[in-house]
């Protein structure tokens, strides 16, 4: 499974050519999956309902997948050590956990989001433009 971040979805949203080069890499047998807390995310930066709209297309073919209640209450955890020491943003650590729990990287350029998860794995899954 591959999971994406926030970051590398708006990338292919924008048809940033080293992402769509990446993505159309990928071998189609492979899984792409979307934590729900960024498909959250992408629809929170919507600014109308057309984009809204664009967003739900793009992403219903991605599997979507969530925290069961033992990983969010491992993620509370998480956020409540790191929080204040770390600035940990609670979205980051959903999804940082939601990686964890599956036990897959996520695919991200936010190294610095997620550094504190020491459990987590983390890919960047292409070169960026300087």
């Amino acid at each position: 499974m591959i999971l994406l971040d926030s970051d590398v979805m708006i990338d292919l949203l924008r048809q940033y050519p080293p992402a769509m080069r990446w993505f159309d890499a990928l071998d189609e047998d492979e899984e792409v999956a979307l934590p729900g807390y960024v498909v959250m995310e992408l629809i929170q930066g919507c600014r109308n309902k057309r984009e809204q709209e664009r967003i739900q297309r793009v992403v219903a073919p991605y599997g979507t997948v969530w925290l069961a209640p033992a990983d969010c209450d491992r993620a509370l955890e998480v956020f409540t050590q790191y929080h204040l020491s770390h600035n940990a943003g609670l979205l980051d650590v959903l999804i940082g956990q939601t990686a964890v729990a599956l036990s897959v990287p996520l695919h991200t350029f936010n190294q610095k989001h997620y550094r504190f998860m020491t459990e987590l794995r983390t890919v960047q899954p292409y070169e960026k433009a300087v």
